[in-house]
């Protein structure tokens, strides 16, 4: 039995995490006691004790974890602090055909950030079939629930008034190009430009959406068949990855796309949508479950050796 150790355990990324382990027979969860939360010493304890710790924290604070984990124990990273550190693993399992072998014999392994999953899924096979250059601007629009912004975030959408949930359904952020998810983004894509990046955040609990609008052009006038199909080839073994069919009628309600279809679930949807001249690459996923928490669990389910799809 594998003991693992939530750092960070009460944070809304650790309370999923925790609640999806806490079932689970081949695993012990270690935790604190109350009146040891504050404990450096006993927090050291446990963060060396473990055979995995998962980081549930601020990135200062994830860095200041895995010093004092002083190499003694394996690190699985949910905090921004590494993902593109070279000496740490990317733990997006679908990455490429290596990425599971390389998770499963790391030490230090990173959990992707939500939004970049999508994106990365989406874009990255497309660039090594020489459908879409490198070197193409992109642009990503996307949705997520409030959840995805954390403890101060969710407090505040849950106490929106009458008036403000009416007003404010809605709100885009980081226009400055500054968010915390472009350096992965960019570095795992295969894409040599920093991509346009138009989040937004709604008044939903959880649930996302990931679109890349291109020029049939940028595709190297490549149709929406051709496309749909090195997708489809790209993830037809991997378990968690739904490609719709082309066009993803199914997955459709009187023709809107709800984000919230994969809640509760580890299943990404991804689709080309649009038509022969402008097509839409969209993901679907749900931002606490396979955008982390989920991902989470793939990923120690990896590094433990155990099924994969294991508690998801």
């Amino acid at each position: 039995m594998a003991t693992v150790f939530i750092d960070g355990q009460v944070g809304t990324t650790g309370i999923e995490i925790s609640e999806r382990l806490s079932s689970r027979e081949d695993i012990e969860l270690i935790s604190l006691a109350d009146d040891e939360r504050k404990s450096p010493s006993a927090r050291t304890r446990l963060l060396q004790q473990a055979d995995v710790a998962v980081l549930c924290l601020p990135d200062d604070a994830a860095i200041e974890s895995v010093a004092l984990a002083d190499g003694q124990t394996r690190i699985l990273d949910a905090s921004t602090a590494h993902r593109t550190n070279p000496q740490w693993v990317y733990g997006l399992a679908e990455l490429s055909p290596t990425a599971r072998n390389e998770i499963a014999n790391a030490q230090f392994v990173s959990n992707p950030g939500c939004y970049p999953q999508g994106f990365i899924l989406l874009t990255k096979p497309l660039i090594q079939a020489g459908l879409l250059s490198a070197n193409t601007p992109l642009r990503c629009h996307a949705m997520s629930g409030y959840s995805g912004g954390g403890r101060q975030m969710i407090e505040k959408f849950q106490n929106f008034s009458a008036t403000q949930t009416d007003t404010l359904g809605v709100q885009s952020y980081a226009h400055a190009q500054q968010h915390k998810h472009l350096p992965e983004m960019l570095s795992y894509s295969g894409t040599a430009v920093p991509p346009i990046f138009t989040p937004s955040v709604a008044n939903y609990y959880k649930g996302m959406l990931v679109e890349i609008p291109l020029f049939a052009t940028e595709l190297n006038n490549a149709s929406p068949r051709q496309v749909h199909e090195v997708l489809r080839q790209r993830y037809a073994q991997d378990p968690f990855i739904n490609v719709a069919s082309l066009g993803a009628d199914e997955l459709m309600e009187n023709g809107f796309l709800n984000p919230t279809g994969c809640n509760n679930s580890n299943r990404m949807d991804l689709m080309v949508l649009g038509d022969a001249q402008r097509i839409i690459l969209c993901a679907r996923y749900d931002n606490l479950g396979k955008g982390a928490a989920g991902a989470a669990v793939q990923n120690l389910n990896i590094m433990l050796g155990i099924k994969e799809s294991l508690g998801l």
